[in-house]
Parts: C-alpha cells; structure tokens; sequence
C-alpha cells in the first residue's frame, strides 16, 4: 500500500493505493494522526487506486472521522470509491455516515 499526502487551500488529501489491510492500516492511520495533529480537520481520502479495504483499514476510517466530528472541527470525505469498496462500505452499514465523491475536485470543493 501507498499513501500520498498534498495540503490543498481548503482541504488535505490523502491518496491510497493497493490494498488496506491489518499490516498496512497503521501507515494510513498515521498519515491520518499526522494531519490532524497539525490542526487540520478537513480530509478527503482518494480511493481511486485502492484495491482491497479491510475491517481495519475501516476501524482507521471511522476512528479519523470521530476525531474529524469531534467539536464540529471537520469531516473526512471519500473519493473515486469504486464498486467494490462502496459494497464494502455498503455491507458494514458506513456508507450512510461518510460522504462520498465520484471525483476529487467535488470533493476537496465540498469544503
């Protein structure tokens, strides 16, 4: 798995590829923890590259987005989620807490 990070004006994003999994979570975690400990809480993760996600690689998910809620500070939003992962997200009822994107200009501009 790869994760690439770039600061936008209005939002980071986070770029995945390969797979998610229980050993590769705790990279995406940190790059997660990483930005917002820098007291930036508008996130979009794009998934355009992703191949797998794991229960996981979802527990790093959500855990960013509590964190994101917490004190109305931000959101973490999805992007380029294809078929697969939106079933994934679909099949453990996650789809209905984050927002999703098909692109990640919508997205980053949804901030």
């Amino acid at each position: 798995m790869e994760v690439k990070t770039r600061q936008l004006k209005h939002a980071d994003l986070v770029q995945v590829s390969g797979r998610i999994d229980s050993a590769t979570a705790p990279r995406l975690e940190a790059a997660l923890q990483e930005i917002m400990a820098q007291g930036r809480f508008h996130i979009v993760v794009d998934m355009q590259n992703l191949e797998y996600l794991s229960s996981a690689g979802l527990r790093v998910l959500v855990a960013a987005l509590k964190q994101a809620h917490r004190w109305n500070r931000g959101d973490v939003r999805l992007a380029n989620v294809s078929p697969r992962v939106k079933e994934v997200l679909r099949l453990a009822g996650l789809d209905t807490l984050f927002r999703i994107f098909d692109n990640t200009v919508d997205a980053v501009g949804s901030f």
